[in-house]
């Protein structure tokens, strides 16, 4: 059912009164209802008084009310045409990132609207701050992937593929209570742990290496995001305890200067600069985290070049990883909220270094 206070919140964001939205995940946010249209067009217009208007192909027919205005069209209709009878002509039209220029340029053409502007910022900007429901629902998501990890490390034996684990863990968020991956699971072992997006393939475990897991599932919708490195078998050398434990403070010195008011730039700084200072900057590759809701990736980074200032109801991920090529992977991820007065840490495994007997 459509979701008037977010609905508002968005136009409030709007350099004009009327924008159509395509994202499906965007229309999920806001109606509660997953649609994905594919190539054909799917999309929600807003206007500041109005009742919203939801196009939607004939291929998608359900009887729902979700509290909008429902316009069927076939898959020979034109869309700019149709559009015209709603859009008003004498204003702008805020329109979002996913619109295919196949449905655009015939809607500049007919000049539906006296201009089209980037509406996206105002509905990202939105989803960014998350609602008590949401929150409740990430919570439950992060609960749901600590039990899954302490049931991942059971999982690699001598011998083992990283393919062969990853093809268990679907089954085991399931039984907890997810109803799917938020993305495909990384599992890597060795020296695959440092390609930060290794996808697992045929490598055999072998004594003595890491086994990373960056992994996540949705829980009615919502995802969550982990990584923890475990060490196989035997006592981890003088470099892999020096690494993992860079990587451990620079992760909590991150997590603990969030709160209301800092910049994500300059938290990505706390984690680089421990890094650095040990002597593995060149090896931490990637930004230090990223937003997270109903998708995995969503608009926002924890990175030097996002200089945005942070507000209570961000979600993001603190993942600081060293990536030696020549021998190991580390990285360490939790999500964090950040709260009216500073911030709760949404995963709650263990940090400690633990060995894989």
């Amino acid at each position: 059912m459509l979701d008037e206070k977010r609905m508002n919140r968005v136009l409030e964001r709007l350099d004009t009164d009327q924008m159509l939205i395509t994202d499906p995940f965007a229309i999920y946010y806001l109606t509660g209802r997953w649609i994905f249209a594919g190539e054909r067009f799917l999309g929600l217009l807003i206007k500041k008084g109005k009742k919203p208007i939801l196009y939607l192909n004939e291929l998608f027919r359900f009887d729902e009310d979700l509290g909008v205005t429902k316009k069927m069209i076939t898959d020979t209709d034109s869309v700019a045409e149709l559009l015209k009878y709603d859009v008003d002509p004498n204003e702008a039209l805020g329109v979002d990132k996913t619109l295919a220029a196949r449905f655009l340029l015939p809607m500049i053409d007919g000049a539906i609207a006296s201009k089209f502007i980037n509406g996206s910022l105002a509905v990202d900007h939105t989803r960014a701050i998350k609602d008590e429901e949401e929150i409740a629902l990430m919570r439950e998501s992060s609960h749901i992937n600590d039990l899954a990890m302490a049931e991942f490390k059971k999982l690699p034996k001598s011998g083992i593929t990283e393919i062969e684990v990853a093809n268990q863990m679907l089954d085991i968020y399931k039984k907890l209570g997810a109803e799917t991956y938020s993305f495909s699971p990384i599992v890597a072992f060795g020296v695959n742990a440092a390609d930060p997006h290794h996808m697992p393939d045929e490598t055999v475990l072998h004594e003595g290496e890491t086994v990373l897991f960056d992994v996540g599932c949705k829980y009615h919708g919502y995802c969550s995001d982990m990584t923890r490195t475990f060490f196989f078998k035997g006592t981890p050398t003088e470099e892999q305890m020096r690494i993992y434990y860079l990587v451990r403070q620079a992760n909590e010195d991150a997590e603990a200067y969030v709160k209301p008011g800092v910049r994500l730039c300059d938290i990505d700084s706390k984690a680089r600069d421990v890094i650095t200072a040990g002597g593995y900057g060149k090896d931490f590759t990637h930004r230090l985290g990223h937003f997270i809701g109903i998708e995995d990736h969503e608009y926002g980074d924890v990175s030097q070049g996002f200089q945005d200032i942070v507000v209570p109801g961000n979600v993001f991920s603190i993942e600081p990883g060293i990536y030696h090529k020549e021998t190991m992977g580390v990285r360490i991820e939790d999500l964090i909220l950040v709260t009216e007065d500073g911030h709760e840490v949404l995963n709650h495994y263990s940090h400690e270094l633990e060995i894989i007997e």
